[in-house]
């Protein structure tokens, strides 16, 4: 067999947490919050992203007991082969996937953005074409291509590198927030009164909140970033749980801190009937001119620089351990010879987001939308694993599969299940406050065309792999825990002792 390629261990726990957090604050913090009050109103917001944050944490639990378990690249992709087969890790691993890659794109389309609004005439040069009622410039596209570009040599040139570097935009991104918070409440023009009405009057609450609920997952899908980086953890993955929920409280408060700060500026009823391109901007610059939003965009961009880095990391992670499994080429297995990263899934990510700022930021919009439905299926498949690998009570000894007797745990996991289903039935079910536009279901079907004939084309060599080698390309060393890994479809049933955990 083969030799298996393996990360090294040079991820430290406060690095981790920052790729975790920064990936879920990313940019949407800075530049939606009026868009978001357009759609429940301040209050509606932060109860709907408080609740999304809760719901995400008893997610968050399923993933701390299987990193602790399955401490290897991959994530849920790995945890789907662990507990269901083959087959589900390659439809979970091609969904998550286009999730990762969409949101460093978008990242990078954010960063385009941010030049149109501060330096126009320099980023508005070159019109080359208007896609979907956006207009598209070359000046745009060389800066977001750019970025992509950059941050893919930095990824590459090492994980610690790349970690350190998470941190320190992490640290400047709550820097940047307190003191635009600080700031926005001091202003002679703020008022709490400009927060009213808290709900949106238009529309029911409960419609309001399950609209912010609806794109929790998208919200807080930086948290999936921890299980993709745990092979390379100098930590002991059972910390992982707390990296995990701290990650997701911070994101939480962070949300509903640049929610006030922005509706205290201005009527946010005014702000949305203005149908500004960034309402905070301008509700910043209106009070504190080029000095405000040089803070503002100071914040943004370190909320840009950690969600590309934090989705580099995730997306070559996922791509690699979908090479060691023989699902990819042998290429993405690879390691760069002297920074030992996984630098051909790097290059493939640049390489197919260096396209997305040609499609115009509506465009691109579509995509990530239908993204979110992928990384729910994510989430559903590790939150069902788990469930599957915890048992109520001992069964009686006739019974031939080996589970953990944990009824606590799986207990919270059939809560992550029930969430986890929430949030796709929110986005696929026609009427619910999430259902996806039909721009986004036809580039939904694209995508599930696409994997169709990927996997047809990789079917048959896929198929003949033995059990026993892709379960030492996918789990390593971890496959010594098959004794406790409940039956899956490609795999004979094991007649064992009952194990019990606390």
């Amino acid at each position: 067999m083969e030799q298996r390629e393996q990360l090294a261990k040079s991820l430290k726990p406060h690095w981790v947490w920052a790729i975790a957090f920064g990936s879920a604050i990313g940019w949407g913090a800075f530049v939606l919050p009026v868009d978001w009050m357009g759609m429940a109103g301040p209050l509606g917001v932060i109860i709907g992203y408080s609740i999304g944050a809760l719901l995400m944490i008893l997610i968050g639990v399923c993933y701390g007991y299987l990193i602790e378990r399955l401490p290897v690249s991959g994530g849920e992709f790995v945890y789907s082969y662990y507990g269901l087969g083959r087959y589900h890790a390659f439809f979970c691993g091609w969904f998550l996937t286009l999730g990762y890659m969409s949101i460093v794109a978008l990242n990078a389309s954010a960063l385009a953005l941010l030049g149109k609004f501060i330096f126009p005439s320099i980023v508005e040069v070159g019109h080359l074409y208007t896609i979907a009622g956006w207009k598209v410039y070359a000046g745009e596209t060389i800066l977001a291509c750019s970025a992509l570009v950059i941050f893919a040599f930095l990824n590459i040139r090492g994980t610690s590198l790349s970690g350190f570097s998470q941190f320190i935009f992490c640290n400047g991104l709550v820097g940047g927030v307190i003191l635009l918070t600080i700031a926005m409440f001091m202003h002679p023009t703020s008022s709490p009164a400009h927060l009213q009405p808290l709900f949106n009057p238009d529309k029911p609450v409960i419609v309001s909140i399950l609209a912010i609920v609806a794109i929790a997952p998208w919200a807080y899908v930086g948290f999936g970033n921890i299980p993709q980086a745990a092979e390379e953890f100098d930590f002991h993955p059972r910390k992982s749980f707390s990296l995990i929920v701290t990650a997701l409280l911070c994101s939480g408060l962070t949300y509903s801190v640049m929610i006030i700060a922005t509706g205290v500026g201005m009527p946010w009823t005014s702000a949305v009937d203005a149908g500004y391109v960034w309402g905070t901007g301008v509700i910043v610059e209106n009070a504190y001119g080029k000095i405000g939003v040089s803070l503002l965009t100071f914040a943004l961009l370190m909320g840009i620089f950690t969600g590309l880095n934090g989705f580099y990391v995730s997306t070559s992670r996922l791509l690699f351990a979908m090479g060691r499994a023989k699902i990819l080429p042998i290429g993405f297995a690879k390691l760069h010879s002297k920074h030992k990263t996984p630098y051909m899934g790097i290059f493939f990510t640049m390489a197919v987001t260096l396209s997305a700022p040609f499609f115009g930021r509506e465009a691109l919009l579509w995509v990530v939308d239908m993204a979110s439905l992928g990384v729910t299926i994510a989430y559903f498949y590790a939150c069902f694993v788990a469930y599957r690998l915890f048992n109520w009570s001992e069964q009686p000894s006739s019974q031939k599969e080996q589970l953990i007797v944990a009824p606590w745990k799986k207990f919270f996991s059939l809560l992550g299940v029930i969430c986890s289903s929430s949030f796709f039935l929110l986005l696929v079910v026609p009427g619910s406050p999430g259902f996806l536009s039909k721009p986004s279901w036809i580039a939904l079907l694209v995508w599930i065309a696409l994997g169709a004939i990927f996997f047809l084309t990789r079917f048959k060599y896929y198929k003949e792999i033995p059990d026993e080698a892709l379960d030492q390309y996918i789990l390593g060393d971890h496959q010594k825990n098959d004794n406790e890994r409940p039956s899956a479809p490609h795999k004979p049933t094991a007649s064992a002792t009952k194990v019990t955990s606390s």
